[in-house]
């Protein structure tokens, strides 16, 4: 089976180190496997989102010589696939409306119980949908780090496929997604571990093969926390990307000789390929990165 890999960023602001780090580890992933690398916004959350974002992340990717396969795919065109998934499962009794707050399951010790499983409530009106979990994902292979644990509160808990403000949850879509797009195998940060139990349990109630996972190191701040759009990481260079290119590399465990940092942006990428390994990628789950190049 030919290797689809891909890259999924939200479009709540511009690529920082961190999803730098991302959309690099998943394109060296898919071209060493002379595979495809497709691109796909993320746009499922509209509050969140910056005007411009989609557009931007495009144009980075470009300066950086990341150049994706086929036509970008936005969530945002995708809603009736989400609705349609939804209501199979409403139909069938495998998902259901909940109308429990956040605060009220916070006050249960945080994870659902299930309170509105049997209740057989009808109306959407302030609910969230809910999916039945009747596979249960407690561990899973990371071709990286081996046999991860999910902890078994929240493999066993009935997770939200719809919340209750209307939108479609992340878990839900980009399973479909994936599934859709043909995705063989996911690249992402560590910070998405987690999510992955749920994300299998998908595919096995849906009755679909499950991709592969490799979990990339988490960048950190100084702070200690993720770089991330949420903690205001700043955006990388799209004028001079050289810099925040090689610091990325180097966080992914190349060993940047002279003549690679006298390359070009796209011999740098095209020297990434073919020297690509897993095995080259640091043990440890989180790091904080040095930016000896003063790439930010």
């Amino acid at each position: 089976m030919s290797y689809i890999g891909r890259f999924a960023p939200s479009p709540s602001g511009p690529l920082h180190f961190g999803s730098l780090v991302a959309a690099l580890g998943s394109y060296f992933q898919a071209k060493v496997h002379q595979g495809q690398w497709l691109v796909r916004i993320e746009d499922l959350d509209p509050p969140r989102e910056m005007p411009g974002a989609a557009s931007l992340i495009l144009k980075t990717l470009d300066a950086y010589q990341l150049h994706w396969d086929g036509e970008v795919v936005y969530q945002s065109q995708r809603h009736s696939r989400y609705q349609q998934q939804i209501d199979q499962w409403l139909e069938s009794g495998q998902a259901y409306y909940c109308q429990c707050t956040r605060k009220q399951i916070k006050q249960t010790g945080g994870f659902y119980t299930g309170t509105c499983r049997n209740l057989r409530l009808t109306s959407p009106e302030n609910c969230a949908i809910r999916l039945k979990m009747t596979h249960p994902v407690y561990q899973f292979d990371d071709v990286k780090h081996g046999q991860l644990a999910i902890p078994h509160a929240l493999a066993d808990e009935d997770f939200i496929i719809k919340r209750r403000d209307g939108l479609f949850a992340y878990n839900l879509a980009v399973v479909l997604d994936d599934i859709d797009q043909g995705v063989t195998e996911v690249v992402r940060g560590a910070d998405l571990i987690e999510p992955t139990g749920r994300q299998i349990s998908l595919y096995q109630m849906l009755g679909k093969p499950e991709v592969g996972y490799l979990h990339l190191p988490l960048a950190l701040g100084d702070n200690g926390q993720k770089l991330s759009k949420q903690n205001h990481a700043p955006a990388i260079d799209i004028n001079n990307p050289k810099p925040a290119l090689l610091d990325a590399m180097r966080f992914l465990g190349f060993e940047i000789t002279k003549d690679i940092i006298d390359a070009s942006v796209r011999e740098i990428v095209q020297w990434g390929v073919s020297q690509w390994q897993v095995t080259q990628l640091p043990a440890s789950i989180e790091i904080t990165p040095r930016f000896s190049n003063r790439s930010l």
